[in-house]
């Protein structure tokens, strides 16, 4: 049955996703289909996955009309257009590998900053309804460049609201731990190594993580698009897993009678710390609980 707040916030309204061809990106798109919006634009750098997407969404029934749309949120030119006559912005696009954004830290900047602010700026300019963001678990209390540069990401989205004017776009924020299954992520990678007949890699024994599923990521997105009114920040209720013990169950899971697969521990990677926080002390006395997740309130002014 379909949600009827959901269908009555997306019903009609015309929706740009960035790094609309990614895991979260692709997945929102499909969701979104069941709830009838009049247009949904996918706005990705990647032909390749553009092309496999569409072939996809060709399979699946449905009114809405969907654009593939070539771009990159580093070119404001480009997404100008492409934010056209857009109600919802669902911002995914981003670098999310610590270790490439720790490699190529300018690169960093100019996806994770420099592209939300051509989000803003963009949304703004055409008078969009909702921007909402995806952050992670790295924003808080960064040591890395990928988490330094999500957190700016964040404060940027939370305080776009200071430049307004008569504009009457809300900006929120929705803030993932690791997401399973997702392009790049380490289940992924476990099981190629498992069919491969390679040891399973993992950084430390200690090592613990957030874990979400795409299902329950893209669930929270709405949620929040639902009940935002903006600045928000919404986080997820998860549990932290101990890495090393989840690699014995997907061993056992995936290893299907083959000879015996190790465990080799690699060491932490650089600026890789040992657990997560889902917020900061500073947060909770701002924080709210709900049921399923938890929503941090601006500052009161």
């Amino acid at each position: 049955m379909v949600n009827p707040k959901l269908l009555k916030t997306f019903k009609g309204k015309k929706i740009l996703v960035t790094g609309g061809t990614g895991s979260i990106g692709s997945e929102i798109v499909r969701q979104l289909l069941q709830f009838e919006p009049a247009q949904i634009r996918v706005y990705s750098r990647d032909e390749s996955k553009h092309f496999f997407f569409q072939k996809e969404l060709e399979k699946i029934t449905h009114t809405c009309e969907v654009r593939n749309l070539i771009g990159d949120i580093r070119d404001k030119e480009r997404l100008d257009k492409a934010m056209g006559g857009i109600d919802i912005v669902f911002h995914a696009a981003a670098l999310k590998h610590v270790p490439f954004c720790e490699y190529n830290p300018f690169e960093a900047v100019k996806t994770n900053v420099n592209g939300t602010q051509n989000i803003i700026d963009s949304a703004l300019q055409h008078n969009v309804e909702k921007v909402i963001a995806i952050s992670s678990d790295k924003a808080v209390y960064p040591s890395s460049i990928m988490g330094i540069t999500k957190l700016l990401m964040e404060r940027m989205i939370i305080n776009a609201n200071y430049y307004l004017g008569e504009s009457k776009t809300q900006f929120s924020a929705v803030r993932f731990g690791n997401v399973l299954h997702s392009r790049g992520s380490v289940i992924p990678l476990w099981i190629h190594q498992i069919q491969n007949g390679d040891p399973v890699t993992v950084t430390d024994k200690k090592m613990k993580r957030y874990f979400m599923s795409i299902a329950d990521a893209v669930k929270l997105v709405f949620i929040a698009t639902a009940n935002m009114s903006g600045r928000e920040i919404f986080v997820l209720k998860m549990k932290q897993r101990n890495i090393y013990n989840l690699a014995k169950e997907v061993i056992a899971k995936y290893n299907q009678g083959r000879k015996n697969v190790s465990i080799k521990i690699t060491g932490a990677r650089e600026r890789e710390k040992i657990s997560e926080k889902l917020f900061t002390k500073e947060e909770q006395s701002m924080m709210v609980e709900k049921k399923s997740y938890y929503v941090v309130y601006p500052e009161k002014e």
